[in-house]
């Protein structure tokens, strides 16, 4: 195991090709600070240069929290007193949001409890999301006065329909696992004597096929998420299907399924 103590509030592990960052500041329910921006942005960037790394598995430390969301006492007082210091902060952490999303490999959202604010926003920019059944989820943001940020209007609008978006933002309320998992915000809702099962279970499957074809198909999936167009997202995708069919693994897959059938 390669373990990165270059780090404040995260740890980063790798082993097995199974990358494993944590979040440590559960004494805020792994609040969202600039030192925990900093941390991931770097993490990524770390993973970002390992293409052995198949998958990476995200939680927080403890049984409380995923992450609360940002630290809110760094949103204090007037803009003017932010200006364009805040302006500046928002960016980095849009850049953070995206870690996940543009990573090569396929991340892991492992939610151990709540889940709020920037910090299901930076879930939501995770590929996979599998959660204990008393987590609970929510965007809060009008209830100090703001809106959400960081791209995650358009990315909530993705994962659960533009109605339930609005709800859940309009309405600043909380919802459970079930709900979550009934609306399509996560992908699982577990007992929490399952949690650490059931994300073995995702990265087995991931690490049992065709570790390539995953990530190009990581890579097709995105890309039509975001086209433009049927035609558009048609053609990205005929590029990643000829990249993957000239690579070795798809030769040597094709070889032994057909000598096993």
């Amino acid at each position: 195991m390669v373990s990165y103590s270059a780090y404040e509030s995260i740890t980063l592990d790798i082993e097995d090709g199974i990358a494993t960052i944590e979040f440590h500041r559960p004494e805020v329910y792994n609040a969202l600070n600039n030192e925990v921006m900093f941390d991931l942005n770097r993490a990524f960037d770390e993973i970002q240069l390992n293409r052995d790394v198949d998958a990476v598995v995200i939680t927080g430390e403890g049984d409380d929290a995923f992450s609360a969301g940002a630290d809110i006492s760094q949103y204090a007082g007037p803009a003017s007193e932010h200006d364009p210091l805040q302006r500046d902060r928002q960016e980095l952490f849009y850049e953070m949001y995206r870690k996940p999303y543009e990573c090569h490999a396929p991340v892991i959202a492992k939610i151990n409890g709540y889940c709020v604010g920037g910090g299901l926003i930076f879930a939501m920019y995770c590929d996979v999301r599998v959660a204990v059944e008393d987590a609970q989820f929510g965007v809060p943001t009008a209830n100090i006065g703001q809106i959400p940020t960081g791209g995650s209007t358009w990315r909530a609008i993705e994962l659960v329909g533009e109605a339930k978006a609005k709800e859940l933002v309009y309405t600043a309320g909380m919802i459970d696992a079930a709900e979550a998992e009934r609306i399509g915000l996560i992908n699982h809702a577990v007992p929490r004597a399952e949690l650490d099962e059931t994300v073995a279970e995702i990265v087995a499957g991931i690490q049992n096929t065709g570790r390539k074809a995953v990530k190009n198909s990581k890579r097709a999936l995105n890309y039509s998420a975001q086209a433009g167009s049927l035609e558009e997202a048609r053609e990205r995708e005929a590029e990643l299907w000829w990249e993957q069919f000239a690579t070795d693994e798809r030769r040597e897959l094709v070889d032994e399924f057909n000598e096993e059938g």
